[in-house]
């Protein structure tokens, strides 16, 4: 396809000194070549060798941007930070232990001009870290998702969004909302407030590393995370969040059972 449009990929990176190399590999990898990379490095406790390894990618390769934080701000705030630092007409996010195919870009950037839409997102496989075998079949994810829709479950996984930004605005994260759930809060707010629709591309186009230090891999520290955003956040009645809580804990038990 044309080679038009700059394309900001930016990786928020804690803890992620043995991974991030892989994950920097698989965007220079990337059969669309318009691209800058911005890691932030959320003030990462391991001596700085995930800062070194980024700055070993910088030397040999140009469009990689290093931006190092002196306090700890969360996924939210770091996400943030490459926002704001972003040049691109579109902005793509990658975790720094997740992976793109080689036609990831390509083909969502094809996705999003076939839908007219200003938000695409892909399905992807779920491997393990270690050996990169799949822990699950690939989550394959809906035509299309709207703010009603993600309050009963989110298919939006951040490592498969593309914004296009010239067609709507840069969106921000919620630094309240830390690590957990910030991401959720983020495609609420757009699809209540901006955005009508986001369209789901079936292909299967990226890898999910499932960490087992992760976050949110424990689901039970992220129940009154998620509850807190359907009642207080979203202000949700006492009988609607109870309802979204239901759905989301029955789609998650499915999601997770295949």
């Amino acid at each position: 396809m044309k080679q038009s449009g700059l394309v900001s990929v930016i990786i928020p990176m804690y803890k992620g000194a043995d991974l991030i190399g892989e994950t920097i590999d698989s965007v220079k990898r990337q059969t669309y070549k318009n691209w800058e990379i911005i890691v932030i490095d959320d003030c990462s406790p391991d001596n700085g060798a995930g800062v070194t390894e980024v700055k070993n990618h910088i030397k040999k390769t140009p469009g990689i941007r290093l931006i190092v934080l002196p306090e700890n701000k969360g996924s939210a705030g770091a996400r943030n930070e490459g926002i704001r630092a972003a040049k691109g007409d579109f902005i793509a996010f990658l975790d720094a232990d997740d992976l793109w195919s080689e036609t990831f870009l390509e083909n969502q950037l094809n996705f999003l001009r076939k839908k007219n839409a200003c938000i695409v997102f892909s399905s992807y496989k779920r491997i393990d870290e270690k050996n990169k075998t799949e822990k699950f079949q690939p989550f394959i994810v809906p035509e299309k998702v709207n703010y009603k829709m993600i309050l009963k479950s989110l298919p939006i996984f951040p490592s498969t969004a593309i914004i296009d930004i010239t067609r709507t605005e840069k969106f921000y994260f919620d630094e309240q909302m830390g690590s957990l759930r910030d991401d959720y809060v983020f495609w609420l707010n757009i699809l209540k407030n901006h955005v009508d629709y986001a369209y789901g591309n079936k292909e299967v186009l990226a890898c999910y590393r499932m960490r087992t230090d992760s976050v949110t891999s424990n689901k039970l520290k992220v129940i009154r995370p998620h509850w807190n955003v359907l009642r207080h956040v979203e202000q949700l009645s006492f009988l609607k969040s109870v309802f979204y809580m239901f759905c989301w804990a029955c789609i998650s038990i499915r999601k997770y059972s295949k």
